[in-house]
């Protein structure tokens, strides 16, 4: 018992390191640690608009749930501090200079200055949302959600993670032209 009380505190500890160092690495990268219109949001809900990816949650948010679900029944409190870290390593990928360049060549990120820091972290949770509901739910219940994101997203802002990281990987004209520009 009290070796497992130690187990979890190291895993507490583990975690809050890990939001820690990505917080110091955006922050090295330049990103404002909060929106810099001045005010802290719940939701932005425009994506084309200048606090997209500053505030707490936006359309993205989804595809970080996701990306937890992507973690299907691990087990075990160490498995989180990976799922973590593997999540710190992408928020801080995605926020280099390359990174946020490349986006800016897409249709719906022109514009894109990357995250605040305040998004980031909330990113990061998100992400841990999506690993505890994947430890609970059934394998294809975590699927549905995954996909249910997914299409919520591709039907309100033509978006969602498979299509970013499709244009991640090779930017495609007919998705630029259905997306709008």
């Amino acid at each position: 018992m009290y070796s497992r009380i130690w187990q979890h505190r190291y895993v507490l500890l583990g975690v809050a390191g890990l939001f820690v160092l990505q917080a110091l690495g955006l922050w090295w990268l330049g990103q404002p640690a909060l929106c810099t219109c001045g005010y802290i949001k719940l939701w932005e809900g425009v994506v084309a608009s200048p606090g997209n990816s500053q505030h707490l949650s936006d359309w993205y948010t989804f595809s970080h749930v996701i990306h937890g679900l992507l973690f299907p029944k691990l087990s075990g409190a160490r498995r989180l501090v990976l799922a973590v870290g593997v999540e710190v390593g992408w928020e801080l990928l995605e926020n280099t200079p390359m990174v946020i360049e490349h986006y800016r060549e897409q249709a719906l990120a022109h514009g894109y200055t990357g995250d605040s820091i305040l998004n980031s972290l909330s990113d990061t949770a998100s992400m841990m949302l999506g690993f505890g509901a994947a430890r609970v739910l059934p394998v294809w219940a975590s699927i549905g959600v995954g996909l249910g994101l997914e299409a919520t997203s591709l039907l309100f802002i033509k978006d969602s993670l498979a299509l970013n990281v499709l244009n991640l990987v090779h930017r495609f004209d007919f998705i630029d032209r259905w997306q709008g520009r």
